[in-house]
């Protein structure tokens, strides 16, 4: 070859190099509630973003982050320009249930890895793409039942949001409550944006039962356990995860001490045992939120895309192996290496994701809480 043809050749190589190079990020698409009813979750959501990583394997992380409004149409424009605008390697979100379960819909139709940051169940044959970061529902049902059993609630009365996620609470914990020797003698429905559940909570009051659940989330939680206390009701309370956020303290001031409910492990880093494998991750993430936004501020909810990372940190490099970004051979290979790493420790609880269980988690997931004078207190 002539040597005064090297030189335009080297040239066109470059050029021709560049495309693949631009291909060589990997793009994540996240989709969070900041505004909308379900702001409360989307807000620390949100603000977690700053600790996700920039790089991975060698490879930048491109993040796409959109609000979804808390409302699943707009949830489903955000992952179609994902998957059609972005072509995004993954998609993270949403924070609320209807959202989450719209992207879902999307993540089939694309082959497009989802990890949702809420603890979604979908229909029979659904759901092939998305896995969670939130603890399923039946994990935290069987705990509050068994706490329950164990305190000597014979009867309950549920009253949970009138949406898919009061929905789930109910049947998951209908079945575990049977398990465990427990009535439902009431159950109530409210909405998230009710700003009152008198009527609901008379009905509760009237059926007399030993403790009530109240399967509510963020700020909406509150309301129905003050209404309890206004009107004279004085059994234990119960919550769901949802709820663990200081907002319920702070709303519910005197009238929520004493409520029992389940969390991830993240809520109580500080408590848990030194031996405690999620101990490190959940201390890093509170260290690092509080310094930001402040004592307390801390919410089951906000750990989640900083538990993406660590989850993105574990298939990234294994995918990377098989396929370059921007494929549809990188997606499933970050598909396969979801489902064959094991004890993925985040500071939530360690997961172990398989073709059949897209939640993950064990009872490494979860604590139970009370509220004692305004603070969280690890039951043991």
């Amino acid at each position: 070859m002539p040597r005064a043809i090297l030189p335009r050749l080297a040239v066109s190589l470059t050029a021709a190099l560049l495309p693949a190079l631009a291909l060589a990020d990997v793009t994540v698409g996240v989709s969070i509630s900041s505004t909308g009813p379900s702001a409360s979750l989307g807000i620390p959501q949100k603000n977690s973003m700053a600790w996700l990583p920039e790089s991975i394997g060698g490879e930048k992380i491109r993040y796409i982050v959109l609000d979804d409004g808390s409302d699943p149409t707009q949830a489903t424009r955000v992952a179609r320009r994902f998957v059609s605008e972005e072509k995004v390697d993954i998609i993270l979100g949403s924070s609320a249930v209807a959202p989450s379960i719209a992207i879902s819909e999307v993540a089939d139709e694309s082959q497009t890895v989802q990890l949702a940051f809420s603890p979604i169940e979908l229909k029979p044959g659904r759901g092939e793409w998305t896995y969670r970061l939130a603890q399923p529902v039946k994990l935290m049902a069987e705990a509050v039942a068994a706490t329950a059993r164990a305190n000597g609630v014979k009867t309950i009365a549920f009253i949970g949001f009138a949406d898919a996620y009061g929905e789930t609470w109910h049947k998951e914990f209908t079945t575990a409550a049977g398990a465990n020797g427990i009535r439902i003698l009431a159950s109530e429905r409210y909405a998230r944006s009710d700003t009152s559940v008198t009527a609901q909570v008379l009905k509760l009051i009237a059926a007399r039962p030993d403790a009530v659940l109240i399967a509510g989330a963020g700020t909406g939680a509150a309301l129905p356990h003050t209404t309890l206390r206004e009107r004279g009701y004085t059994g234990p309370v119960y919550h769901t995860h949802g709820a663990a956020t200081k907002d319920l303290i702070r709303i519910g001031g005197r009238a929520v001490n004493g409520a029992i409910l389940p969390a991830g492990p993240v809520i109580v880093a500080e408590q848990l045992a030194p031996g405690n494998p999620v101990k490190a991750p959940a201390m890093d993430y509170v260290g690092r939120y509080e310094k930001q936004y402040g004592p307390d501020s801390r919410t089951q909810f906000g750990a989640h895309p900083y538990d993406a990372g660590l989850v993105l940190q574990r298939i990234v490099p294994v995918a990377l192996k098989q396929a370059k970004p921007g494929t549809a051979e990188f997606r499933k290979a970050l598909k396969s290496a979801l489902e064959s790493e094991r004890n993925i420790v985040v500071s939530h609880g360690v997961i172990n994701y398989t073709a059949q269980d897209h939640f993950g988690f064990d009872a490494r997931g979860r604590v139970m809480l009370t509220i004692d004078n305004g603070n969280w207190k690890l039951l043991k």
